[in-house]
This record gives C-alpha cells, sequence and structure tokens, in this order.
C-alpha cells in the first residue's frame, strides 16, 4: 500500500514538471512572437500586456500561468490597478478557481461594474448559482446600476438555479431601468422563461421586442422544444425561413431536437436538406444532433451514413452510437465498434463507459463488462457516480450481485446519491433477494437521503414479492410522508399489492381517499381485481364508474373482457359486449379482440366468429391473432391457418404472438411438420428472433406429440434460460409417453427453480406411476410431505346470470 502511494506520489511531481516545462515552453514562444523577449515583456509595467498574458493563460486553463503572472501584478507594484485586478479575477473563474477569484475581490481597495459583473458571470461558469445570486444582491446595496451584461449574467443564473420569481423580478427591474429591449437583455429574459418552462412568458417577451437577432429566434425555438411543443417550434423554423432569416448551428440543433420530440421524421428529413444546402455539414455538435434525430425515429440506417459523414468525430458521436446498440446490439458487435472507436484516438469520458455498462448489462455479457471495467480504471473513472451506478445495474443484471454491493460499499460519495441506491434495490429484487433489497432501503431512509418515486416503485416491487403485508404498509406510510401520495404510478402498485394480499376493504378505502379519481384510477383498480380473481368486486366497481357519471374506456373494458374469458363467463361476456356496441367501442382494436377471445374461450366460436367478422376491417394483427387462438382452441387448425394466409395477403406482417397462435393451433392437432415450418418461416422469411412463447409453443407441440428428444434439444440450445412454464410442458410429454429418465432431468429443473412449487412433484410422480414405478411415486409423495409442500386443490365454476345495463 505504501509502495503503491509512493508511486502515485512521484508520478504526481513528474507530471507537475512536465506540465510546468510545457507552460514555460508556451509561454516563451507566445512571447517570442508577441513581443521582442518574455523579460522585455514583463519589465514594460503595461497593464494592456499582462491583460492579453491572462488571455493566454484563460484560454489554456493554465492556472500556474494564471498565479506566475498575479505574482507579476504585484510585484510591479499593479495590486490598486482595478483593470489588472479585474483581469486576474476573468482568470481565476475561467481556470474554475473560483475561491482565489472571490479572496482577490475581497481584497480590492476599489471596485468597479465590471468586477462585480466578473463575480456573477464567474459563478454561473463554476455551477455556483446561489453565491452568484448573493452577489448581486450585494451589488445592489452597493449602489451601483447594473448593465446588460450583469443582468445578462444574474438572468442565467435564474435559469439554471430555477429562480421564477427572482427572475420575474428582474425582468421587472429591466422595465423600470428601460434596457429590456436591449437585445442582449431581451434574450436572456426571453432564454430565462423558455428554460423555467412558461413558454407563454418567453413568447410575449419574443413578439414585444422590436428587434430581434437569430439568437432569439434559437431561444424561442428551444423553449417551445423544452416544452414539449415540437410542431410550435416547426412553426417558428418555418417563420424564419419565410422571412429570409439566416439559420445558424443552434438553430437546426434546436429545430432537430424538436423533430425528435414529436417524432416528425419528414420535418427532420426537410432540416436534414437545409443543413446540406446551408453547407454546415461541418459542425460536428449539429451532425450529432441530426444523427440522434434519425437514431430517435428509428431510421438506424440514415443515423449511421450521418455518422459516417461526421469530419471530426468527437466523443458525444460516439456516445450517440453506442447508445443506439441498445436494441439491436450483440457482444462482437459492441466489441468491434468500441475498437474503431479506439482507433479514431478519441478519449472516452464517463458517459461513454456509463452506456457501455448498461449496454453489457442488457446483454447480460459479465465478461465483457468486466474488460470494460478494467479500461475505466485505467482511465481513471472509478470514482465517477454515473459509472458506479451503471456498473450495479450490469453486475445486477448479470446476477453478481457480490461485486454490485462491493461497488456500492467502496465508494462513500454514493451514499449521497439516489440513483446508486434504487440500482442496489432494485438490482436484489431483480435477483430474487427480496430482504436484502428491504435492507437496503432500511438502510436509506436511515441516512436521510431524498427519495425519489423510482425507490418508492421498487422496493413495493420488492416488499410485493416478499408478501410481507406488515411492511407494505409501512412502505405506504413512508410514501405518504415523503410527499408522493398523488403519484399516479404509485398509486397503481399500492393498489396492485393491496389486492394481491387480498386486503380489498384497505384498498377499497386507500381507493375512495385518493384525491382525484379518474379514469387512470378505476382503470387501475378494475383491472388489478380481474388478475386476482376478484371477478364479482370488479363487475361491482363497474357499475359504480357508471353510476359516478364515468365512461368506462378501452382499457375498462379489455381488462373486464379478459376477466370474462377467464372464468369462462358466457352471459357475462354477451352483456359486456352490447355495452361495448352500446358505447361505440366495438370498432377499438383491443376491445374487439377481447370480445373475439371471450366468447372463444367461453366455447361460442359462431359468436366469435362473427365478432371477427365485424370488425377485420380494422385489417388489425391484434384482430387476427385473436382470432386464430381462437379456432385453434377449438380445433379449427385449417381456419386458423387460412386467416394466416389472409394475414399474408393483406401485406399484415405476423408478430410474435401470430406465430404463438398458429405454431399452438398446429400442436393441438399434431400438425408437427407445419409447426416446424412456421418456425423456420419466422427467422428465415421474416427475420424475426423466436420470442420465449414461441419457444414455449413449440416446445409443447413436440412434447404433446412424443418428440421428446427434440423437445429436449430446443430447451438446451434456445437462447434463453428455461423457465417454469416450459419445463412443465416437457415434464407433462414425459407423463403421456412414460420417459422416465428425461422426466427425472426435467423435474430436477423445475424444483431447482421452484422449490415451493407442487407440480414437478405431482407429474413427476405420474410418470413413475404409469411406469409402474410405485415405490419411487410414493417417495416423491414423501419428499413432498417433508419440504411441506401441499398439492394444490382443484375447482369448478359455477355461472349466475348478472347483467351490466
Amino acid at each position: 500500500m505504501l509502495l503503491s502511494k509512493l508511486r502515485s506520489w512521484v508520478l504526481c511531481i513528474n507530471k507537475t514538471s512536465q506540465f510546468e516545462t510545457i507552460i514555460k515552453n508556451r509561454l516563451q514562444l507566445y512571447c517570442s512572437s508577441s513581443f521582442s523577449t518574455c523579460s522585455n515583456f514583463l519589465a514594460g509595467k503595461d497593464p494592456s500586456r499582462i491583460a492579453t498574458a491572462l488571455c493566454f493563460s484563460e484560454s489554456t486553463k493554465s492556472y500556474l500561468l494564471g498565479t506566475q503572472l498575479h505574482a507579476c501584478v504585484i510585484k510591479l507594484g499593479h495590486t490598486n490597478d482595478v483593470f489588472s485586478q479585474n483581469n486576474l479575477i476573468k482568470m481565476y473563474t475561467k481556470c474554475r478557481y473560483l475561491g482565489d477569484a472571490f479572496k482577490l475581490f475581497h481584497d480590492m481597495v476599489e471596485r468597479n461594474l465590471v468586477s462585480w459583473t466578473l463575480m456573477i458571470s464567474g459563478s454561473v461558469q463554476n455551477g455556483e448559482f446561489q453565491v452568484g445570486l448573493e452577489v448581486y444582491l450585494d451589488l445592489i446595496r452597493s449602489g451601483l446600476r447594473p448593465n446588460e451584461f450583469t443582468l445578462g449574467s444574474i438572468l442565467k443564473i435564474c435559469a439554471s438555479a430555477g429562480s421564477y420569481e427572482f427572475g420575474s423580478s428582474i425582468h421587472c427591474f429591466a422595465l423600470k431601468i428601460g434596457i429590456e429591449l436591449n437585445l442582449y437583455v431581451g434574450s436572456s429574459i426571453l432564454n430565462m422563461y423558455a428554460k423555467l418552462e412558461d413558454i407563454g412568458s418567453a413568447k410575449a417577451v419574443f413578439e414585444s421586442m422590436p428587434i430581434v437577432d437569430v439568437g432569439c429566434w434559437n431561444a424561442i425555438i428551444g423553449g417551445y422544444v423544452q416544452c414539449g411543443y415540437g410542431i410550435h417550434a416547426w412553426k417558428i423554423v418555418s417563420l424564419m425561413l419565410t422571412r429570409c432569416i439566416s439559420m445558424d448551428q443552434f438553430t437546426f440543433i434546436n429545430a432537430l431536437k424538436g423533430c425528435s420530440v414529436t417524432g416528425n421524421l419528414d420535418c427532420g428529413k426537410q432540416l436534414h436538406g437545409l443543413v446540406i444546402q446551408s453547407d454546415m455539414e461541418h459542425s460536428t455538435s449539429l451532425m450529432n444532433c441530426l444523427m440522434d434525430m434519425y437514431f430517435k425515429n428509428g431510421m438506424k440506417d440514415s443515423a449511421l451514413k450521418v455518422f459516417d459523414r461526421i469530419q471530426n468525430k468527437d466523443v458525444i458521436s460516439w456516445n450517440t452510437t453506442f447508445a443506439s446498440l441498445s436494441q439491436h446490439a450483440n457482444a462482437r458487435k459492441l466489441a468491434d465498434l468500441f475498437h474503431e472507436f479506439r482507433l479514431d484516438t478519441v478519449k472516452p469520458n464517463d458517459i461513454t463507459f456509463s452506456i457501455l455498462f448498461r449496454l453489457c448489462a442488457e446483454l447480460v455479457d459479465l465478461e465483457l463488462g468486466l474488460q470494460f471495467f478494467c479500461l475505466a480504471l485505467q482511465f481513471g473513472f472509478h470514482d465517477e457516480t454515473n459509472i458506479a451506478s451503471s456498473l450495479i445495474n450490469m453486475f445486477s443484471r448479470c446476477n453478481a450481485m457480490g461485486l454490485a454491493s462491493l461497488i456500492f460499499d467502496n465508494n462513500a460519495v454514493l451514499l449521497q446519491n439516489i440513483t446508486a441506491w434504487n440500482e442496489l434495490i432494485s438490482g436484489y429484487t431483480l435477483n430474487y433477494s427480496y430482504m436484502e433489497a428491504l435492507k437496503v432501503f432500511v438502510n436509506l431512509w436511515g441516512l436521510g437521503v431524498e427519495l425519489n418515486e423510482y425507490t418508492f416503485s421498487s422496493v413495493l416491487e420488492a416488499c410485493s414479492k416478499y408478501e410481507n403485508q406488515q411492511i407494505f404498509r409501512q412502505i405506504h406510510g413512508a410514501i405518504i410522508k415523503s410527499g408522493f401520495s398523488s403519484s399516479g404510478y404509485l398509486f397503481s402498485l399500492l393498489i396492485n399489492g393491496y389486492v394481491k394480499f387480498g386486503l380489498l376493504d384497505d384498498c377499497f378505502e386507500f381507493f375512495d381517499g385518493h384525491e382525484k379519481l379518474d379514469l387512470v384510477c378505476w382503470s387501475t383498480l378494475i383491472s388489478a381485481l380481474t388478475q386476482q380473481g376478484h371477478t364479482y368486486e370488479a363487475f361491482g366497481f363497474l357499475k359504480s364508474l357508471k353510476e359516478a357519471g364515468e365512461k368506462p374506456d378501452e382499457f375498462i373494458f379489455g381488462s373486464i373482457l379478459n376477466c370474462c374469458a377467464s372464468i369462462a363467463g358466457y352471459l357475462l361476456t354477451k352483456s359486456i359486449h352490447s355495452l361495448v356496441i352500446k358505447m361505440g367501442f366495438n370498432n377499438q382494436v383491443f376491445v374487439a379482440s377481447g370480445v373475439i377471445d371471450a366468447y372463444a374461450k367461453c366455447g361460442d366460436i359462431d359468436s366469435a366468429r362473427m365478432a371477427y367478422s365485424q370488425s377485420d376491417r380494422l385489417n388489425d394483427v391484434i384482430i387476427h391473432n385473436s382470432m386464430i387462438m381462437a379456432f385453434a382452441h377449438h380445433g379449427f387448425v385449417m381456419e386458423a391457418m387460412e386467416i394466416f394466409e389472409t394475414m399474408k395477403l393483406s401485406n399484415l406482417h405476423p408478430s410474435q404472438a401470430t406465430f404463438v397462435s398458429t405454431i399452438s393451433a398446429c400442436s393441438h392437432m399434431g400438425l408437427i411438420s407445419q409447426g416446424l415450418d412456421l418456425f423456420q418461416s419466422m427467422v428465415s422469411d421474416y427475420k424475426m428472433e423466436p420470442s420465449p412463447d414461441v419457444y414455449g409453443c413449440l416446445v409443447d407441440m413436440l412434447s404433446r406429440n412424443g418428440y421428446l428428444d427434440n423437445a429436449q434439444q430446443i430447451v438446451e440450445v434456445m437462447p434463453y434460460t428455461p423457465w417454469p412454464a416450459i419445463l412443465r410442458s416437457l415434464l407433462s410429454g414425459c407423463r403421456i409417453y412414460g420417459n422416465r429418465e428425461l422426466g427425472e432431468w426435467t423435474a430436477k429443473k423445475l424444483i431447482q427453480l421452484d422449490p415451493e412449487d407442487d407440480v414437478p412433484f405431482v407429474l413427476l410422480s405420474k410418470v413413475y406411476s404409469e411406469v409402474g414405478g410405485w415405490e419411487d411415486a410414493r417417495e416423491v409423495q414423501r419428499s413432498m410431505i417433508e419440504r411441506g409442500i401441499a398439492k394444490s386443490t382443484g375447482y369448478s365454476w359455477i355461472e349466475v346470470e348478472q347483467k351490466v345495463s
């Protein structure tokens, strides 16, 4: 440890020595080109020459050079010269040594307005907004009158610090002294209102200015974009074009951001044409924004073409490209792109590694992530909070919670970083360590760190899965105490939690006490009740909704129809269908597909067919999928395949659900070759990566029809970790066809996944008994008893007529 510290110290000395040498060489070169010699320059006692040297120090961020020049100022007797002192303040703030600037400012015998303005603008540059506000107030108390530059600086502070009322008072002051029409002040006021999302005031300021430059136009466009009014931003751009006002790169950047916000690809393409016409493709920042617009509009190929045309790629260019890989990446592609990035000699920053770690998390590639981690350490980014949060996320997703915890515990800065805490809680929940997630939350609560909505959503998820009612109630109390009780997302999680725990009375009390019951609230409650099988209560709230004068929306009808389908409630389905027609929702895609599904699962295939024929004019893939599945459940395979062919003739691109439905139809009728052809067509013809549900249908089809070895091979080679449902299908096939060896293999994997589930024990017992292994079957039953696992009780439904008028 001592040797390591000594080595770091020596390296630091060497680097400082090298730095001093470089600065001295650059200063000598500068002086020789501007003046005869450096010695003559220092002997001149000319404040203007010292100011020029200080400007050089600012531009090179050379604090060491600046302090040497400060010593020269003292030596030459310029300590009472306001001009020299102001230039020293400017140098210190530009070099980000605000403390030294304040010390100098404090010691000044005489200060002018420039001195005060430099301190305010320096506070802006160093992110010390509260300090800047205090300096401005002291300026006002001193009796000096601010000028346009002073007001411009303080307005920037108001915009950055979110001080709306203070900014409004500055606006009033500008009006009082008659300086509001100054271009610099006017554009600063406009920019302040725009950044604080008061677009109405920003527009009023813009329209009141008799003369506006391109900066003002850019500010109003940027304001509209920031407030989410992308269409209005595009209208302003069109107005500029109509008035033949020359647009700069910032105009295009703001306008392109507007296209990204609204998803307006056509406008984005037109702007691209204007960029080319204006010969601005040399601007890296503009090309980065153009590339981002294409990525956000799903035009990956166009975005990469823009990327290739960027003449001087910077780290933002590469970061934008890396971030675009999230939905399309594989480990090899990511590694190749990063290799190309390193060849470009651009130095990665903390955002680069943060993106890379999150990509590795999505790929669940721990090995590649560790390689990037080593590189991040080499570049000295191990203490950055955003990198640490991304590392915790990556390790969590890669099932390495030990490493995630190690990163968190060894970085003291993270104790005050809520994002890192949220990642840790979410990671434990993702890895089924619900108690650990709750312990982390308790520690976080004890530290007094300000929590956010994501914190509570993560811990509520952990608590629901841990199934601890008492802790759930306590977290609800913490949510109220923290002021998040009005959050719509947390409201949904709390409703779902109470219903899941069976605490319906508490749920209804919480629901009735909510400040604003809108359709989203009603939909959340009805959906939660239907998902947990509380059919009677769900229909009761549907009636209450109608009695309250509200009209159900398509989401509520979708939930109710799913409930009808799950319980095979034929009379209820007919009643809800009539209400759907009466309220005009029969042409809504999700409602129409829900009607088809409900009739099919109630056994009325003719009514399902009728509902399909009435809604097929919508020509939507969801409608066709519902009817394919309906025919599949009733054994009408040929009819299901006819609909599939109809989809192809209508140029409708099948979805994952389409193939789930069609392969399921083949499964029920034993059409193995047709099912395998469909699977092959999905990959070869439609270039689709089969989802877990498709693999599940394929394994079920093979298992049902005795192709157990093939089913096992698919389970072993598919790109997903086997889950309980797919293993149950295989185990059920082993029971039907008496495959003892494969049954034992499958049951073992099932028990490892869910030790509390009774299904693998029951099915394995039947595998043994149906091949005559009665003793083995009894042994399985004894094992269930020893583990405290009870066989689930069967039940039946009866339907009592209930009308919903």
